[in-house]
């Protein structure tokens, strides 16, 4: 007998890129195929094989998580012009405008959309960290968001029946162009927005001009990856006129310039703030959470934190942003939505402004819903929802959905929880600043990607949380919420591998609970007892003081820390699985 606990059912591995990579490989033959008698169904879903296969890879790896239920996913790349351009030498046959989507962007949206499924991320409980909550009071940061357009002026409604949601363009032939159309039903949001490129223009001078003048860092934050359309045509407009009007002054002024996705550098700048900045968030929905939380910090600074945080991110049915309509207009004109053939909505647009139109799925919010009151009952949580229904008829389909889930929960026997609804800005504000024991916060998709990584960063680290993704028909699949650790690889390529520093926590971690569901649905004692062991290995090892060096100076004995690189932790916590199971057998 090999001695092996035989696992009946295959777990899903979706590859990924660079320094988690490394550490992946590391984990699957550490803790997996070298401890138990399973099959693996392995996706390359590497930067480089979803390009070489124009986004097959993806596909492939929707398929595999719906066939067969449970799997694990590593953090992958998303690519830039430079490395694009360099895959495309290598593989010379594919063609640029020839690729698919799904060959260049993010998988992930693609594969929550694939399986229909919504993010829960908590954080690891850990018994020994204590984060020294970074110093706010008397920071000098300033918040900069656009006053006019966006989703903050934007038409929206829920739909009157089932039907064709069109959106049209009418320019200088006077004939309408249909533009982009999708299949709405009964109840199901919709949203228009577009921003005046003359405004986005404005709004670059004024904020580059006040940087200048109050000799403050310049910080920029989009989510142009996403809605290139939309957030990449504002950050064109707004880079292009600081290159050519304002980089030279800024520089000689001795200022820094940042550019990074809004969701990173939202968790950045809250987790570690620089003393004195002009922080440009242009989107004005987004810009006044940030503001109004930054004003909060400012007077208040960040409470010690006591709890451990669960936020559930809607991301199923590739709902608003995520799955929004974005372009660039291409003249002056008339924008208008018509649904069925009648107009609901028109206004006039001047060329290249960018437009958004996003909807969501009645049914998917239901589902998600369902899931958030399920969690929150079973786990005896509090829920605290973020919504702006009073003047967003948008948001209002979820007040309708909230009493449909309560009322079908206690006719089934299960007693709905404890709830609170207030404005996103203030759900933001309560989780980061009087966060309750045992809360759970639900947000829509892009507030939820930005607020859980501020409270992930919060929390220490990204690789001290969990992610799990969950679907109505139980697919399930678990991941890290980190990125690839690009820095980190980099060293360890530049070393020849000499240099290998990596937290692989929240990669174990999501095997663990990978491992976990498999044992729950075929029964499997041994595989159950081995998840178990392998998270608490995982705990008892920082525990002891074992740590990577992202963690240095977190824990309650700073004096007792080991730093130790990837492969010492990762033989810390096998050392650990080894000593449970031989003090079981004893």
């Amino acid at each position: 007998m090999s001695g092996k606990v035989r696992v009946e059912r295959p777990l899903v591995v979706l590859h990924g890129d660079e320094m988690a990579q490394v550490a992946f490989v590391r984990i699957l033959e550490q803790f997996v195929t070298s401890r138990l008698d399973i099959d693996l169904v392995e996706v390359d879903l590497s930067a480089e094989n979803r390009l070489a296969t124009n986004g097959q890879a993806v596909r492939d790896a929707i398929e595999a998580l719906k066939t067969h239920g449970v799997g694990v996913k590593n953090a992958g790349m998303t690519v830039n012009r430079a490395q694009l351009d360099e895959l495309l030498t290598t593989y010379s046959r594919l063609k640029e405008d020839e690729l698919d989507k799904l060959a260049t962007k993010s998988p992930n949206g693609a594969i929550r959309k694939g399986i229909g499924g919504n993010i829960t991320r908590e954080d690891i409980p850990f018994r020994n960290l204590q984060v020294r909550q970074p110093q706010w009071i008397g920071r000098d940061i300033e918040v900069f968001t656009m006053d006019r357009g966006g989703i903050k002026h934007s038409a929206n409604a829920l739909t009157r029946s089932t039907g064709v949601a069109k959106i049209l363009f009418v320019g200088a032939s006077g004939d309408p162009v249909e533009l982009h159309r999708r299949v709405l039903h009964k109840g199901d949001p919709w949203l228009l927005a577009t921003v005046a490129l003359e405004d986005v223009k404005s709004w670059a001078h004024a904020f580059f001009q006040k940087a200048l003048d109050e000799k403050r860092d310049v910080y920029l934050g989009l989510k142009d990856t996403v809605i290139a359309g939309y957030d990449g045509v504002m950050r064109t407009a707004i880079e292009d006129i600081y290159r050519s009007d304002y980089r030279d002054a800024l520089a000689e002024a001795g200022l820094a310039y940042h550019y990074e996705l809004i969701d990173a550098q939202a968790a950045r700048i809250v987790s570690n703030p620089p003393e004195r900045a002009l922080w440009g968030v242009p989107d004005n929905t987004t810009g006044r959470k940030l503001y109004k939380l930054v004003e909060e910090l400012k007077r208040y600074g960040i409470p010690e934190r006591k709890f451990h945080v669960s936020l559930s991110r809607m991301s199923a049915g590739g709902g608003d942003q995520y799955g929004s309509f974005n372009m660039a207009l291409p003249e002056d004109g008339i924008l208008k939505v018509v649904i069925d053939g009648e107009e609901l909505h028109a206004r006039d647009v001047q060329q290249g402004d960018p437009l958004l139109f996003m909807t969501n799925d009645r049914q998917a919010i239901k589902d998600w819903v369902t899931q958030v009151f399920r969690d929150a009952s079973h786990n005896d949580k509090e829920v605290y929802f973020g919504l702006k229904r009073e003047y967003m008829e948008y948001d209002e389909v979820f007040s309708h959905v909230l009493l449909e889930v309560r009322h079908e929960l206690a006719e089934a026997g299960t007693r709905p929880p404890s709830f609170m609804i207030m404005r996103p800005s203030s759900q933001l504000k309560k989780m980061i600043c009087d966060p309750p024991r045992n809360a759970l916060y639900p947000a829509q998709n892009l507030d939820g990607d930005i607020f859980s990584d501020i409270s992930a960063a919060l929390g220490g680290s990204l690789a001290t949380a969990s992610s799990i993704i969950e679907s109505t028909d139980g697919t399930m699949l678990f991941e890290a919420p980190h990125g690839t650790a690009h820095d980190l690889y980099l060293r360890f390529a530049e070393t020849n591998g000499r240099e290998a520093h990596f937290n692989s926590s929240a990669l174990i971690y999501a095997v663990a609970n990978a491992l976990e569901v498999m044992a729950n649905r075929e029964d499997n004692a041994a595989l159950g007892d081995y998840a178990a062991r392998l998270k608490a290995a995982l705990i008892d090892t920082v525990d002891q003081g074992i740590i990577t060096g992202d963690l240095k100076g977190k824990t309650t004995n700073p004096s007792g820390e080991k730093i130790v690189d990837m492969a010492g932790f990762l033989d810390a916590v096998a050392a650990n699985l080894d000593a449970a199971a031989a003090g079981g057998r004893a």
